[in-house]
């Protein structure tokens, strides 16, 4: 069986944790799959069911014919990977991310374009924060060539999965796991990769409208020196009772605010946020830092590079709570969003809490900045518009 070692190809450690950008040559990407082995499901679904889902996917209910999965162990390090079909699982119930959350996963998409083409956005940028967030939970980092690979492979073999209509997608899940049925407290020493996917359509029931935010005051979702900037599994299912409590309080999403000060703005659920001052052509975005505590989204990365292409002001700094609201009555911050690989990007319309009051955004969240960002995005990811800064990643 095929292995993958660490090699020069592959971003170090130490290195991924200091780079700002994953290192994958451009001519290794035609071969990343050679090396996947093919298993793929005897019983694929049948045309007429999966047309059937393709019209109303949901986001996450349904799962395509195949799985990607590797293995790694200490002695072996990375297998090179097989398309198995989904239905096969593997792992009991004392695997160490079942006890100790040694769990990562990241996010994408793959986009269907008119002429039936399929590419995937900035998937060197998902490897290397993969890389990042293994790095912090004592994981081993998924190899680049590995974690691309995967992708091309499980897409060409269940590419009718991704849909036809261009606000629809094929939804990627990697997601890598402390597999050893063991039950002593230290890092496991095999771990399971393992790459799925699902047909996607918008993330919010509502589609692409204003959403209304509950402040948490009673949870934070990380502190200094945690796991904020990883996109762990634990990191999750912390969020899901400070959730519970925007939803119980008639609001769509919870914003976190920093557990120092317990006054500065960091995100909104798993996605990061936007605040626009002034509108036209001069307007002024703000985004919270990357100070350790957030998750550095790649769709926020795309955001601030557009914003910029597309003249705009922009700034990394911090927000308080009171600024924010301060902001909104004087009519100084015009609109809010938030963005993310699910979401894409999302205007925000008002503001709630326990503590801090309530409020709306200037504009009612119609956001002229957010919609003209978010088109720009989605335009690039469809193949509607040059891709000038070479994001695209062709699968099929």
């Amino acid at each position: 069986m095929t292995t993958f070692v660490h090699s020069d190809l592959d971003v170090s450690a130490a290195k991924v944790v200091a780079s700002g950008q994953a290192l994958y040559p451009t001519q290794a990407r035609a071969s990343a799959a050679a090396a996947i082995a093919l298993h793929p499901n005897a019983s694929p679904m049948s045309g007429a069911d999966r047309t059937k889902i393709l019209e109303n996917p949901g986001f996450g209910q349904y799962f395509s014919d195949n799985v990607v999965r590797a293995t790694w162990n200490k002695a072996q390090g990375w297998t090179a990977g097989e398309l198995i079909s989904s239905a096969t699982s593997s792992g009991g119930f004392g695997m160490n991310a079942l006890h100790y959350g040694q769990s990562i996963f990241e996010g994408l998409k793959a986009y269907r374009h008119e002429d039936g083409s399929i590419y995937t956005f900035r998937p060197e940028a998902n490897a290397l924060r993969f890389q990042r967030s293994a790095t912090r939970l004592a994981l081993p980092p998924v190899p680049t060539d590995l974690f691309i690979g995967a992708i091309e492979t499980l897409v060409r073999q269940d590419q009718a999965w991704v849909p036809n209509d261009p606000d629809k997608s094929l939804y990627l899940r990697p997601l890598e796991f402390g597999s050893e049925n063991a039950l002593g407290v230290r890092p496991s020493l095999e771990v399971t990769y393992v790459l799925m996917a699902c047909p996607v359509g918008a993330y919010f029931p509502k589609g692409v409208k204003p959403v209304s935010v509950w402040l948490s005051d009673d949870y934070v979702r990380a502190a200094p020196g945690g796991t904020g900037e990883a996109k762990c599994a634990g990191n999750y299912a912390a969020s899901l009772v400070a959730q519970a409590e925007a939803t119980e309080n008639g609001c769509d999403q919870v914003v976190w605010i920093d557990a120092t000060e317990r006054k500065y703005i960091e995100e909104m659920g798993g996605m990061n946020m936007f605040f626009v001052y002034g509108s036209g052509d001069s307007a002024r975005l703000v985004t919270p830092r990357l100070t350790g505590t957030l998750l550095p989204g790649v769709t926020r990365d795309s955001v601030l590079t557009l914003a910029r292409d597309l003249g705009y002001q922009v700034e990394e700094g911090t927000i308080s709570v009171e600024q924010w609201r301060a902001g909104c009555a004087s009519g100084e911050i015009t609109e809010t969003f938030a963005c993310g690989t699910a979401a894409v990007i999302t205007p925000v319309g008002r503001v709630d809490s326990k503590n801090s009051g309530a409020w709306t955004i200037a504009d009612g969240g119609s956001g002229e900045v957010t919609m003209k960002l978010r088109a720009a995005l989605v335009e690039i990811q469809t193949g509607r518009a040059p891709d000038t800064h070479n994001w695209l990643h062709r699968l099929v």
